[in-house]
């Protein structure tokens, strides 16, 4: 597969642990397997619910992970034909969507992504 995809990534449970209003730690393996979507061209929508100064703070979680976003909360392509909110991607990676893989940690109340099993599902699809 050597098409450019989007990929809309949520933040809290998908990218860090749980710790909102805070950010939580890195969940283990998605610095790695963002940085690998952004070199293979897929373009990233951080998908999150956080705004004001709680969305800046993940942004620059992005920024200083060198992790670069393509757009934040919005598909800019999809203006041209529709003013629907919901965002236009080819893949969605959130804790809280049916069937993506997510484990507990232990002191952790609530899961988060498993980016093991995420990688192996888009190496599969091939878009690693």
């Amino acid at each position: 597969m050597s098409n450019s995809y989007i990929i809309a990534v949520d933040f809290d449970g998908t990218c860090v642990e749980h710790e909102y209003p805070n950010i939580g730690l890195d969940v283990e393996g998605a610095v790695e397997t963002l940085r690998t979507l952004n070199n293979k061209g897929h373009r990233l929508i951080l998908f999150t619910m956080r705004s004001g100064d709680k969305l800046d703070k993940a942004v620059k979680w992005f920024k200083d992970r060198k992790i670069e976003l393509w757009a934040v909360n919005e598909n800019p392509e999809q203006k041209e034909w529709t003013d629907s909110p919901k965002v236009l991607a080819d893949v969605y990676i959130d804790d809280a969507g049916l069937g993506c893989p997510i484990m507990f940690i232990d002191g952790v109340r609530r899961p988060v992504v498993n980016w093991r099993k995420v990688r192996e599902q888009l190496e599969y699809h091939g878009y690693l």
